[in-house]
């Protein structure tokens, strides 16, 4: 009895955990606002973490936030704004003094600071820089000169490094007597040498392990795996993936030490750049939820107007069997089932294509394997969905032939949608384009006129 007793306890208490404020929470919360309870609201904002905070504020209406943040600013830590999404968080603080500002980026750390100032525009930026400390303003102004979306923006310049020559014990007394001029978290020591070149790393818990005469050069593991300053972030996300990896020192081009990048921060850049990809398929951008009104309409304007384009480009294929299509209404009622289809069966292919290419699991090694093995899909789910589309076909119309009809079109646009669906990817992304931003477009194109084309041509051949 006892044991079902603590086993209902352990369900219930997983159950329980969750990672997220609920509604309830949240609405409590903005009700002591409304009713200026200020008690209420500071007793809340110190007992939620960052995460929470951030979450409070970006589910908070507008004007509420806004209260929040000038009510009780100072009562939320920095990294709120750090957990914040990119276009909120930016909203948000350009409605603050600059002063105001650049005493949240000083007290971050330099990866978070970068990152939070990188998204104003330039005027505010300037801003914000000249009310800083001397020695932040440089570390900001250097991190702001490396490319976008690069490991020199990515990078923590808080980093532990210590000389080849170092014993394990001086090495300690160091990490004990400078405890607070480290970063908040690390997982490895870079050696390096009076030049300030990376000579290798040693794991903390290696170092922790190690007798106190030991010399650090002895315990120094050279596959240290320096990135580059201009290293593009997903490439190095895609390094730390591949080696299985917590962290990885910022070099310059001479191997000097600048920064250190952790497992944190990839994985921050692995979502962000998933869920780009993910958002381009359908012609929207991360910042949509949060963005005006208008400009939301505008980008995804774009997107809808060539989309428009394409649609005419099917349709005109449609009008040149527009006698066929008089003479046999049923012709109407299938061809939406045949183009569907196609598009439908290219999309998952297309999506295996643009997820193997931002992997680097597709290459040219394996490309031609790859189309051939989704054209070989294509055509036995095309097979598949011939007998059943033109088994339904000829008992819902009485008429064998136009099962067989559309039977044969539904086989001719899922092997070109396995084709194309594999095959476009990995030629916009040979040519310098995004697969994930322009490959819907040309597929939706392809499987819409091949469907078309594929149906009422069979049709105004057999049928008429």
């Amino acid at each position: 009895m006892q044991d079902e007793h603590d086993k209902t306890a352990e369900n219930t208490t997983t159950e329980d955990v969750s990672f997220t404020l609920s509604d309830d929470e949240i609405r409590a919360t903005l009700n002591a606002l409304h009713a200026e309870d200020s008690d209420t609201i500071h007793a809340v904002l110190e007992e939620l973490s960052s995460a929470d905070t951030a979450e409070l504020l970006a589910k908070a209406p507008p004007e509420d936030r806004h209260e929040i943040i000038h009510m009780y600013g100072d009562t939320l830590e920095p990294d709120v704004f750090s957990e914040m999404d990119t276009e909120l968080r930016r909203t948000t603080l350009e409605q603050m003094p600059a002063a105001q500002v650049a005493a949240i980026i000083a007290a971050l750390e330099s990866d978070d600071a970068l990152d939070l100032i990188e998204t104003f525009d330039e005027a505010f930026q300037k801003e914000i820089i000249r009310k800083l400390s001397a020695k932040t303003r440089v570390a900001l102004e250097e991190g702001l000169s490396f490319p976008e979306e690069s490991a020199g923006r990515l990078m923590q310049r808080e980093v532990v490094a210590v000389p080849q020559f170092w014993t394990v014990g001086k090495t300690i007394d160091y990490l004990r007597a400078a405890a607070s001029d480290l970063p908040e978290d690390f997982f490895d020591l870079f050696v390096i040498d009076p030049a300030y070149h990376v000579k290798g790393h040693i794991p903390l818990n290696k170092l922790i392990r190690a007798r106190r005469a030991g010399k650090i050069e002895d315990l120094t593991m050279e596959d240290t795996h320096p990135v580059p300053a201009d290293m593009d972030q997903e490439e190095v996300a895609h390094l730390f993936r591949r080696e299985n990896i917590v962290s990885a020192p910022v070099v310059d081009n001479d191997n000097r030490l600048l920064g250190v990048i952790t497992i944190d921060d990839v994985i921050d850049v692995i979502d962000e750049e998933a869920q780009e990809d993910l958002l381009k398929l359908a012609g929207v951008d991360q910042a949509d939820l949060y963005r005006a009104v208008l400009s939301t309409t505008g980008t995804r304007f774009r997107w809808l107007f060539i989309n428009l384009l394409t649609a005419i480009l099917a349709s005109l294929v449609i009008s040149f069997f527009d006698a066929t299509i008089e003479q046999i209404v049923a012709l109407a009622v299938l061809m939406p089932i045949v183009a569907s289809m196609g598009g439908n069966a290219g999309t998952q292919a297309l999506t295996v294509a643009v997820r193997a290419l931002a992997t680097r699991e597709l290459s040219e090694t394996n490309t031609a394997r790859i189309i051939w093995k989704e054209t070989l899909v294509g055509s036995l789910n095309g097979l598949a969905f011939a007998v059943i589309t033109g088994a339904i076909t000829a008992a819902w119309f009485a008429s064998p032939m136009l099962g067989l009809v559309i039977a044969a079109a539904m086989i001719i646009n899922l092997l070109v949608a396995g084709i194309f669906g594999a095959a476009i990817p990995v030629f916009l992304s040979r040519t310098g384009a995004d697969p994930a931003v322009a490959s819907t477009v040309f597929l939706t194109t392809v499987t819409d006129v091949v469907g078309f084309f594929a149906f009422l041509g069979l049709a105004a051949i057999f049928l008429l």
